[in-house]
């Protein structure tokens, strides 16, 4: 049965263009955030706000949430008026944050005692994917909720793969984080070296970027970090949530990600600055910092 009524739980950076693309493809949506305010420019778009994460399941056949933490997650999906308590039997939840695969597992389980079902999918493509509707999906569940899921995924993204087992998506997200920043770091230390050298990086960039060492971060972060626009798409706080998260799996799973914990540290340096809340490309001034320019 096709599912055309959806609910969104968490209107963020992330979350708040995901629920918009839903509505453009033609779904009925409701809405909820902790932050009411968040909710106003999709109630101007034709969304409902609920009172609550409970009233949001209510009405929907497939219920997103889009929050920061584990903890986050737990209490909109678990707690009192969360999700499961109005998620009705054969109801999807599909959770769209970056947190621990075990909590992944938790909801899968405790949501499955229901009889309503789950996916892990979280996603990669920043504030510019989000919006554009092109976000990477990872999900991890059953290949039957997957399928039944597909319809309302597509509209916010253009590579949607399922990869495993409930708990699957989050491990491959943390797998993106790993990627992600290492090629931070990378974009950093290139623009790093080329204004100490005393070449345009501005330059560097639209050569590199175009050629075998270019990435999404070169093409995207890049300019935006030489031009000294930290806004955030993406806080240095979240990636260092997530960046412990990698850690932890890579402690459990005797991984050892030498490359990983540096750019976990960088990162440190920025937040011990009170620059937490600038957007990852900050990671330039780290290294500016490092060589004594700041």
């Amino acid at each position: 049965m096709a599912i055309e009524r959806v609910g969104f739980i968490g209107l963020g950076i992330m979350g708040g263009p995901m629920a918009a693309n839903l509505l453009r493809a033609g779904f009925a949506l409701t809405v909820w955030n902790r932050t009411p305010a968040k909710a106003e420019p999709l109630a101007e778009l034709g969304a409902a706000v609920a009172g609550s994460p409970a009233e949001v399941a209510s009405r929907s056949g497939v219920t997103f949430t889009c929050v920061t933490a584990s903890r986050d997650v737990e209490e909109v999906v678990l707690g009192p008026g969360g999700v499961i308590e109005g998620a009705a039997p054969g109801s999807i939840v599909v959770d769209c944050s970056t947190v621990a695969p075990a909590t992944a597992r938790l909801l899968h389980a405790r949501l499955a005692e229901r009889g309503i079902g789950f996916l892990d999918a979280p996603v990669s493509g920043g504030d510019v994917g989000a919006k554009a509707g092109t976000l990477a999906i990872m999900a991890g569940g059953d290949p039957a909720v997957f399928e039944r899921a597909l319809p309302a995924l597509q509209a916010m993204g253009k590579t949607i793969v399922h990869v495993g087992p409930a708990g699957a998506g989050q491990v491959v997200k943390l797998c993106n984080q790993v990627a992600g920043g290492l090629n931070l770091l990378a974009m950093a230390e290139a623009i790093s070296l080329c204004r100490r050298s005393g070449v345009d990086p501005a330059k560097m960039l639209e050569v590199v970027s175009a050629g075998a060492a270019g990435s999404w971060m070169l093409q995207h972060l890049g300019p935006r970090a030489v031009a000294g626009d930290f806004a955030p798409g993406f806080m240095v706080d979240l990636m260092q949530k997530d960046l412990g998260l990698v850690l932890d799996a890579a402690h459990e799973t005797h991984t050892p990600l030498p490359g990983t914990a540096l750019v976990r540290q960088l990162f440190e340096m920025l937040q011990a600055r009170d620059r937490g809340r600038d957007g990852t490309q900050a990671i330039v001034e780290a290294l500016r910092l490092l060589a004594g320019e700041a």
